[in-house]
């Protein structure tokens, strides 16, 4: 897994939103976001935005931990609780994989576990390896 964790740590765009990589193995990766002021939109909740790219980078990290290089194909969110405060963290997990698709289902919640948001993300697998 050692090129998740390259991977995980080449991502800028992530890590200027202060997104961490907490835990990663086959197809599933978790991931944390401290809330801070410049995550917030005009009406004072976290953007959505931000909650998507903290469910698009775990969907990232848990569709390329079979050692293919893997992009999104097509994914959508639904937002089911705002949010103002606090830590949020985003659960993917492999729902279907085949030679060049991988399917995944990401959780979005808070530190209460309340659920926040749900995200669903298709990958298309490469021929190309992260060794090559």
């Amino acid at each position: 897994m050692e090129h998740i964790k390259e991977f995980s740590q080449n991502d800028r765009f992530a890590k200027e939103l202060g997104i961490e990589l907490l835990e990663v193995s086959k197809g599933y990766a978790k991931a944390k976001m401290d809330i801070n002021d410049f995550h917030m939109n005009s009406v004072n909740t976290v953007h959505g935005g931000a909650i998507f790219s903290l469910a698009d980078f775990t969907f990232a990290i848990a569709s390329n931990t079979h050692g293919n290089i893997s992009v999104a194909l097509n994914v959508s969110i639904s937002f089911l609780k705002a949010v103002f405060q606090g830590t949020l963290f985003a659960e993917a997990r492999e729902i279907s994989i085949n030679p060049k698709i991988g399917t995944y289902e990401i959780r979005i919640s808070n530190e209460q576990d309340d659920l926040i948001a749900t995200f669903q993300g298709m990958a298309y697998r490469k021929e190309k390896t992260w060794k090559q």
